[in-house]
């Protein structure tokens, strides 16, 4: 019982990180008919933003803001101007096609200017022990929960308490009409990538402390979040926020009862399930976007 609860709340923790990366899968589109392939490197890439403003001497928690504000500007303005906007006119397929190429081109950019070798990160909650129950349970992966959920608790409050929020939902379901009620769908849209820029951003900083930050680490990470947001829903925050942290139970526990060699290959069965048996996700709602 207590090597479970162990599981169960070092597998929340790593489905939270799946969960925020999911959210913003779901929120592109949502609102842009955007599917990011990229979404794991932008997880990679703020830690090494960050590690960067360390190295110049900055204290952590300059970096912090550093990194956010960077990658705001790359990763959201700079993504959606330079390559969402450009593409996407031609369809969603050449779209998907150059996130896959950015994903890439990023992996091997880090890789060739900053470092091959895994960099040890900063941890904004401390590494000690603490007793649950009887259970033995890192203090990292309980404040990365909190935080993990602390922003997906505040994202559903934009979404659902704020004029904002309703002006972006609007824009989601239908941008046509939204645009004749005089919502500014543009600016909707810049604001999910904005929203997407800070999920990540917040996401590296819970995730590198313990995987460290490495040119490889969007890989697995974008899979898995993929993964989880296809099994939830799609169309759904909620859907997403479920199947990140169904994703991150199904690693810890077949690997701690099945074998590691399947903590990858047990969620994309269950995605494959999933798939043949309720296409829309878990929580998702079947339904035709109108333009």
């Amino acid at each position: 019982m207590i090597d479970f609860l162990q599981l169960v709340i070092a597998g929340l923790a790593t489905g939270a990180i799946y969960a925020l990366a999911a959210i913003g899968f779901t929120l592109l589109w949502q609102t842009s008919q955007t599917i990011n392939f990229a979404q794991g490197e932008f997880v990679m890439l703020p830690a090494f933003f960050m590690l960067a403003a360390v190295n110049l001497g900055l204290p952590f928690w300059l970096a912090i803001l550093i990194g956010f504000a960077v990658t705001l500007a790359l990763l959201g303005w700079g993504f959606k101007r330079m390559l969402v906007d450009p593409m996407l006119r031609h369809g969603v397929l050449p779209l998907a096609i150059g996130t896959m190429a950015l994903s890439i081109f990023m992996r091997e950019s880090v890789k060739e200017f900053f470092s091959a070798e895994a960099q040890p990160f900063p941890s904004v909650v401390p590494g000690t022990n603490m007793e649950i129950l009887g259970a033995v349970v890192s203090l990292q992966n309980i404040g990365v929960l909190l935080v993990a959920v602390a922003a997906v608790l505040a994202l559903q409050f934009l979404l659902t308490r704020t004029s904002i929020g309703h002006q972006m939902q609007a824009t989601a379901q239908n941008p046509a009409v939204a645009r004749i009620l005089g919502v500014p769908v543009d600016r909707m849209i810049l604001y999910t990538f904005a929203i997407n820029a800070v999920l990540v951003t917040l996401a590296a900083l819970l995730v590198a402390p313990t995987s460290h930050a490495r040119w490889d680490a969007g890989l697995s990470l974008g899979l898995l979040a993929f993964t989880a947001a296809i099994i939830g829903g799609f169309n759904q925050v909620r859907g997403a926020l479920f199947g990140g942290f169904l994703v991150g139970l199904l690693q810890n526990w077949s690997g701690y009862y099945v074998s590691s060699a399947y903590r990858e290959a047990i969620p994309l069965v269950l995605l494959i399930l999933v798939i043949l048996w309720r296409p829309q996700g878990l929580f998702g709602v079947a339904e035709e976007r109108r333009t």
